[in-house]
């Protein structure tokens, strides 16, 4: 009988050497870096590949300048405590002409200050390939993907121009202005995802733990009000309750859940009996089943 810790063992060979192919075939890759769970065993895996030298490539955070006061900490935490290379790229534009989630809508606001901030930072610094942390089950158009996912010029995700990955071959070879995306845990679970984090003792942001948070609700989904920048409704006030998050992003965007799960060994258990997908909780994504479509093809990651 199979175990979970020879599940685990066999997936973090498998993205080891992902991860190490990826750095002998590239001349200039970047690790994205959400500053999510996913993102954090990236970095744990990437430190596990390359040890005892540094990580060989930067890491890239997009920061929209709406993220969770908490992350942003979490992150300048982590890349002091790992001595990343640390790269941090804003789209300067979008911030002067004045871009939020509530004036431009998600949808647009996610283009301007995600997409176009990922693609500037990759066109400037000449990324030839970016790895991510997407795996297969967060969302029904991660299930398309290949592991070495090639983006058209523009980084456009072609869902009909993908290659074959029999028996883990990989090529990473690319046309002119083809540009490479890898995601070496695609072919994880949520579930393997924070298994791996209790087994390895990773450190995630405290937002996935069961806290006492000021929230209000927004068409069904718990927001929390992380800043006075949040518009409240004439005589609202926002209320404490025990959230925590599945997801991380935009704060005004991302949705918390009610729960008393206020360690990692509480968060496996509650994961275990969980249906909806961690991406339910992400207004970004909305209620059309093509939009993360839209946003790869658009250039997301």
């Amino acid at each position: 009988m199979v175990t979970s810790q020879q599940v685990l063992k066999e997936l973090e060979n498998e993205s080891i050497e992902i991860l190490r192919e990826t750095a002998a075939a590239f001349k200039n890759p970047v690790m994205l870096y959400s500053i999510g769970k996913d993102s954090s065993v990236l970095l744990r895996l990437a430190r596990k590949a390359f040890h005892p030298g540094r990580i060989p490539f930067k890491i890239l955070h997009v920061d929209t300048t709406w993220k969770f006061k908490e992350m942003i900490e979490f992150r300048d935490q982590m890349a002091a405590e790992l001595d990343l290379d640390l790269l941090v790229h804003v789209n300067q534009d979008g911030v002067a002409e004045g871009a939020n989630p509530f004036t431009l809508g998600a949808s647009e606001y996610t283009r301007v200050m995600k997409t176009v901030g990922l693609r500037q930072a990759l066109d400037a610094h000449q990324f030839d390939a970016a790895i991510g942390g997407s795996h297969r089950d967060e969302e029904r158009s991660r299930a398309k993907e290949r592991i070495f996912s090639v983006r058209e010029p523009g980084h456009r995700w072609d869902p009909r121009n993908q290659r074959q990955e029999l028996w883990r071959t990989y090529n990473p070879n690319l046309a002119p202005e083809q540009t490479m995306r890898v995601f070496p845990i695609s072919d994880w679970t949520e579930l393997d995802v924070w298994n791996y984090i209790l087994q390895e003792g990773i450190k995630v942001s405290p937002l996935y733990l069961a806290k006492l948070r000021p929230v209000v609700d927004r068409g069904g989904q718990l927001i929390m009000v992380d800043d006075e920048r949040y518009p409240l409704n004439p005589g609202e006030e926002p209320t404490m309750q025990m959230v925590r998050f599945r997801t991380l992003g935009c704060y005004p965007l991302t949705a918390g859940v009610t729960s008393d799960a206020d360690t990692i060994e509480k968060v496996v258990e509650e994961v275990l009996n969980v249906r909806l997908s961690e991406r339910a909780t992400r207004l970004i994504d909305g209620s059309n089943e093509t939009s993360m479509e839209k946003k790869k093809a658009e250039g997301y990651f």
